[in-house]
């Protein structure tokens, strides 16, 4: 079993700055893709970045120059810094992993239970 423990969420005014954390911990062989999405009230889950395990990253349009993600393999954790936020960033911040269990095994996808962040105007 894998589990995915977010944290670093808040209340921040607009212009403002958070650093989120994403723990991956469990049995595994390896993990693959991780990524960030995000879940607005009254709105569809949305990928906000992802990170191959090589370091290749992929953002979406409104967070491009303000969100970077990064991973630390050894710690099997990935982050989201957050800058310049804007209340449209409000939401409930989901980390997702690709997972690998054993190392011909297939990859399977875990999610955390997220961390709600709130950017005040």
């Amino acid at each position: 079993q894998v589990q995915l423990v977010e944290s670093g969420g808040g209340l921040v005014q607009a212009g403002g700055s958070l650093r989120l954390s994403c723990a991956a911990s469990g049995s595994f062989f390896s993990i693959h893709t991780m990524a960030w999405y995000r879940q607005a009230p009254g709105k569809r889950a949305e990928l906000v970045a992802d990170i191959s395990s090589g370091g290749s990253t992929n953002y979406t349009d409104s967070v491009k120059g303000r969100f970077t993600i990064s991973r630390d393999n050894a710690k099997n954790t990935v982050y989201l810094q957050m800058n310049s936020l804007k209340p449209e960033d409000t939401a409930v911040y989901y980390c997702s992993a690709d997972v690998r269990a054993w190392v011909l095994g297939a990859l399977h996808n875990y999610w955390g239970q997220g961390t709600e962040v709130t950017v005040s105007s």
